[in-house]
């Protein structure tokens, strides 16, 4: 008898507490709270897949989708060439304005206008050497933009719609990736040209964000167009070099990434007229290990949404909105010259709650686009070759 009233004492609370632990997942469920099991499975890593695109490309720098499904793609050597079924052309496309190729300068950016099945221009940046006539240094040059259009194997109508001022002989920090807003308007990243100081001098282009018509007529509503002495295409400036430009698929916001110096690459999100401090506020130092600042954050001066130390040397990125990728809709993806690999941030809002690395190793980063299926693509700047991620199954 003593056993069994041992066995209850024991045994009773347990079924007690089973049954409790039972009813409050039933309450769970009925109250609308997700009980784990019905929480959906993370997107990682070993989901997807890479294939290669095309090879053979020498210092590849962007791609743009044509409508056919053929691929646009810059070699920073300055030729401009056609992926065909997943082949490199052979013939390369004419029409391509002098590129000064030295350094990180060459053929940059590519993009399509958003009604480019109607109107057919084609957008790219490029250093583009100092012509006669124009301010700053001979023998040196800044970041231009061109728009044309193609025919067959040849750019035409080719128009010289900006070109960034004064011209450095310096060959690092042209930046040169372009976007357009929901409004229509283009924008252009400009690096400071190795000269830091100007990337805070509203009288010059270096370290700034303009802001163009598609035609590159300034708009009137720019914030610096009755500023004396200002640049009239100035939208932002403070930057460094800034080589990742995208539009928040849903807001319509501009967010952009820039090379910082030894440490302190930024991730920021770019509005009218705002200053992003370099090099007055930096987390970074300088290369000989020199105090650039001794000031991470000052009054006026925007903060970085996140930042990178040690430097990733980020270039590309892009906002993830597919069926493909739904897991991570409304995050980005940023490419990594220096550490080779992507990042997957997650994004809340205007915060990034999340990092993680994805394909270590997969070569140095220049360019990361979503394109028309839905997929990744990456461009790579080592191998020469365009990759494709893809989930699995």
């Amino acid at each position: 008898m003593n056993k069994k009233i041992t066995f209850l004492r024991k045994s009773l609370p347990l079924a007690l507490g089973g049954m409790l632990l039972t009813s409050s997942i039933a309450l769970m469920s009925n109250s609308g709270i997700a009980d784990d099991r019905n929480a959906p499975k993370q997107l990682t890593e070993a989901n997807l897949k890479l294939d290669t695109v095309v090879t053979g490309l020498k210092m590849p720098w962007a791609t743009a989708f044509l409508p056919n499904g053929d691929l646009l793609v810059t070699e920073r050597g300055g030729k401009l060439r056609l992926v065909k079924n997943g082949k490199l052309d052979p013939q390369e496309i004419t029409g391509v304005p002098e590129v000064w190729y030295k350094g990180q300068g060459g053929l940059l950016d590519v993009v399509l206008h958003p009604d480019y099945a109607k109107n057919g221009w084609i957008y790219i940046s490029y250093s583009s050497p100092k012509a006669e006539g124009e301010e700053g240094d001979d023998g040196g040059a800044n970041t231009a933009l061109i728009r044309a259009k193609l025919k067959d194997h040849a750019l035409v109508d080719v128009q010289k719609i900006f070109k960034a001022i004064p011209n450095v002989k310096g060959n690092v920090h042209f930046g040169g990736r372009i976007i357009f807003d929901k409004k229509g308007y283009v924008f252009l990243s400009l690096g400071e040209r190795g000269q830091k100081e100007n990337a805070q001098n509203l009288g010059k282009d270096q370290g700034k964000v303009v802001r163009l018509h598609e035609d590159g007529k300034i708009p009137t509503d720019n914030p610096f167009v009755k500023t004396a002495g200002a640049r009239p295409e100035i939208w932002s400036y403070g930057h460094r070099n800034p080589q990742g430009l995208v539009i928040h698929p849903t807001t319509g916001t501009i967010w952009e990434h820039e090379h910082g110096p030894q440490g302190g690459d930024e991730l920021n999100i770019v509005e009218k007229g705002k200053n992003y401090g370099w090099p007055l506020i930096t987390f970074g130092i300088d290369y000989d290990n020199s105090i650039i600042s001794n000031d991470t954050a000052k009054v006026g001066l925007e903060q970085p949404v996140t930042y990178w130390k040690p430097s990733i040397a980020p270039c590309g990125m892009t906002f993830v909105n597919s069926p493909k990728f739904k897991e991570w809709n409304g995050d980005l993806i940023v490419g990594s010259l220096k550490f080779m690999q992507l990042q997957h941030l997650v994004v809340k809002g205007n915060k990034v709650t999340k990092r993680e690395v994805l394909f270590q190793g997969i070569g140095r980063v220049r360019d990361v686009r979503q394109g028309p299926d839905g997929n990744l693509y990456v461009v790579l700047e080592s191998s020469g070759q365009i990759v494709r991620i893809s989930r699995k199954g």
